[in-house]
């Protein structure tokens, strides 16, 4: 087992900068998830982590140990890929064997491994069958196996679950989850889907442009994000903006969205003091919409009038997509909600859950 530490690492192609002077530290045992848009440099950060990619600045360890100029094979990590890449002419076995073979271990501790981590795996009985032969997540457990076999301090996924269907990925979702729980061991996993990152990480890195934005728990990114590109990628539906500005009116402050006027609660006043008069971002989840016939106690509510423009009913939830005045929103409400296409009808934002983000520069969150 073993910790992964990137020490201002940074990789260039050219002129063009994937990881910009990256600082990470990855505990022992930790499930980290890499997580941005496409391009952000998630991948390639790991594949400097692999040995894939030459590092332009900065150091990797593993352990105590730099890696820098360590050859891939001997940096005791096991990579899955989003493509399966197994040998079509080889059974499940020889696939997952293979890369034993080569190191020459012996054949009774191959066999071990194999017949260990098919347990692990529940593909026991798929040993001796072809690729062409099994399912999409079938050939996602032979290729977990693969590397789990060959016993590594670090493992490193790169979006190992895209190829496979939606209820299959939540199915590997929670198998990916188990499997770390139960061999104990360091994982890297780099995804561009935040509910991926949501409910596999331990924590959550969240990547722009080659740099890294926040490092945190996902409840506490969710809670608190340090700014409005990552409050805007962690949450499904994501966080609604609204330009506005914090004023004031009879003697309380107000974020003045032009459409709507809503009033900042008495415990978050001191907080925004500072911000009087000035042009603010307003955020607030669809989480945090309701519908007033159903609105949670205990909460601070402000309304807001709003035509409801499209309906989503998901059976346990409905999705409402709402507009006022210039400005389009969604709302995640009860699904008792009688909101249909067209009407005219008021929501509440639980105040408690408010976000005011700077207007300029990286639209750091007020706090």
């Amino acid at each position: 087992m073993a910790s992964v530490t990137y020490e201002k690492v940074s990789k260039h192609f050219g002129d063009v900068i994937a990881v910009n002077t990256m600082d990470i530290q990855v505990e022992d045992k930790e499930f980290l998830v890499l997580v941005g848009p496409s391009g952000c440099g998630k991948t390639t950060a790991l594949r400097l982590l692999a040995g894939l990619e030459e590092i332009t600045e900065g150091e990797i360890l593993i352990g105590d140990r730099v890696v820098n100029d360590v050859a891939p094979k001997d940096r005791d990590i096991a990579m899955v890929f989003q493509s399966y890449a197994l040998y079509p002419h080889m059974s499940v076995y020889d696939n997952m064997a293979f890369g034993l073979k080569l190191r020459k271990t012996p054949k009774d501790d191959i066999k071990r491994r194999v017949q260990n981590a098919a347990d692990i795996l529940d593909i026991g009985h798929l040993l001796e069958r072809k690729p062409r032969q099994l399912s999409g997540g079938q050939r996602q457990r032979v290729a977990v196996g693969r590397a789990i076999v060959r016993e590594p301090k670090v493992f490193l996924f790169d979006e190992p679950l895209s190829n496979l269907d939606a209820k299959l990925r939540v199915q590997m979702r929670a198998e990916i989850s188990r499997l770390h729980q139960r061999l104990e061991t360091t994982f890297i996993y780099v995804t561009h889907d935040q509910v991926e990152a949501m409910t596999m990480a331990t924590r959550i890195a969240v990547m722009k442009d080659g740099l890294l934005q926040q490092t945190d728990s996902p409840q506490t990114l969710y809670d608190s994000p340090y700014n409005a590109f990552v409050a805007g990628f962690i949450g499904s539906p994501a966080m609604n903006f609204f330009n506005a500005k914090l004023g004031r009116e009879n003697g309380e402050l107000i974020v003045d969205a032009g459409s709507f006027k809503v009033p900042v609660p008495a415990s978050k006043t001191s907080m925004y003091q500072a911000y009087a008069g000035k042009e603010v971002t307003f955020g607030i989840r669809p989480d945090d919409i309701h519908d007033p016939d159903f609105t949670p106690p205990g909460i601070e509510t402000a309304p807001v009038e709003v035509k409801v423009d499209v309906t989503e009913r998901m059976g346990n939830e409905i999705f409402a997509y709402l507009v006022s005045g210039e400005d389009n929103f969604v709302a995640r409400i009860d699904p008792r909600t009688k909101y249909k296409t067209g009407d005219q009808a008021q929501v509440v934002f639980n105040m408690d859950n408010m976000h005011l983000f700077e207007t300029e520069g990286e639209k750091l969150r007020i706090q």
